[in-house]
């Protein structure tokens, strides 16, 4: 498990590293000049050079870059002061550092994502195994029928409904709102109930099926017969062979869903007027923070690396052949 989990972690760093250089590179491909996104219009050269030295914009890319990494992890010192590690620079917006702003804007985005995990695991695994174990009766089509519906939907148009029906129509839930779980847990969860259900009703309808499909192939295996023959209990059979096989397919693709996780995020974040790293990430763009944009996506490749590496990391652990492999 060792070498294993050190192989992956090795990958990741390689890939962490090739997504920091593009991102930074298409920094300086774009048509406008650094200095002048982070000046303004009405800025003269006299104000965009002294902008270039007092951020580093005036080395050669290449060494930039190497300063960029290097702050990362060691901290950088620049014209305007110190920016202790890690360091991905100051905002072209407010002049504030990167890293201050993200750590102020995750919690939402990593609150939304893991409750939306949460609650389309459970729900669309459990949807998934009723409709396998009742499968060709009325409650199998019933539920293959609402996953079609569900996998049409889309979140922009299902968050304004529910927002319109649930919070101010009916009353029956709160307006969502980010509460530090620390602070107020029940407020927390209230606040993100509404932003949840929206986010994980498509992946709901994914897993659902795909869920039902791998549980009927696994109790058709050998080793479920098998077991079935021996005068094993159905529970037993369904949960304890039928189960565990048809869960580790489903793990794997948690992992290769984290990043679909995160745009649907960003849609909900708006749509619910939440404020986090996807919000962050589209207000970044539109204001040309440079910066900022760097930051947010160096930042999130790596959370959705690092979350791949754990997936990998359950996969091990449910089956024992990706371990010998």
């Amino acid at each position: 498990m060792l070498r294993f989990l050190v192989r992956r972690s090795l990958g990741a760093i390689v890939i962490i590293l090739l997504i920091s250089a593009i991102t930074f590179f298409l920094f300086f491909a774009l048509p406008s000049e650094p200095a002048q996104l982070a000046c303004g219009k009405n800025c003269g050269p006299d104000a965009i050079a002294l902008i270039n030295k007092n951020l580093g914009l005036d080395e050669p890319v290449p060494l930039q870059y190497w300063h960029y990494l290097v702050g990362i992890f060691a901290g950088r010192d620049f014209e305007i002061g110190h920016c202790p590690a890690p360091c991905f620079g100051y905002s072209f917006r407010n002049s504030q550092p990167v890293w201050e702003t993200i750590l102020d804007r995750y919690p939402t985005t990593l609150s939304l994502a893991v409750g939306g995990a949460a609650v389309f695991l459970v729900i669309g695994v459990s949807i998934g195994m009723i409709a396998a174990a009742k499968r060709g009766t009325f409650t199998d089509k019933f539920f293959s029928s609402l996953s079609l519906i569900g996998n049409s939907l889309q979140i922009y148009f299902v968050g304004v409904i529910a927002l319109w029906l649930l919070v101010d129509t009916w009353g029956l839930i709160d307006r969502p709102e980010y509460t530090p779980i620390t602070e107020n847990p029940a407020k927390w969860f209230s606040g993100l109930l509404l932003p949840w259900l929206v986010l994980s009703i498509i992946f709901i309808a994914n897993y659902s099926r795909m869920t039902r499909s791998q549980m009927v192939e696994q109790l058709n295996e050998e080793h479920v017969r098998t077991a079935r023959a021996k005068g094993m209990s159905g529970r037993t059979v369904f949960f304890r062979y039928a189960w565990r096989g048809a869960i580790a397919p489903i793990i794997t693709i948690v992992g290769i869903d984290l990043g679909s996780l995160f745009g649907g995020a960003m849609i909900t974040e708006f749509t619910f007027t939440l404020h986090g790293l996807g919000r962050l990430a589209v207000e970044s763009v539109t204001e040309k923070d440079l910066p900022m944009l760097m930051g947010v996506m160096l930042f999130s490749c790596t959370a959705i690396v690092i979350a791949n590496i754990i997936v990998d990391a359950l996969y091990a652990v449910i089956d024992p052949r990706v371990r010998l492999a």
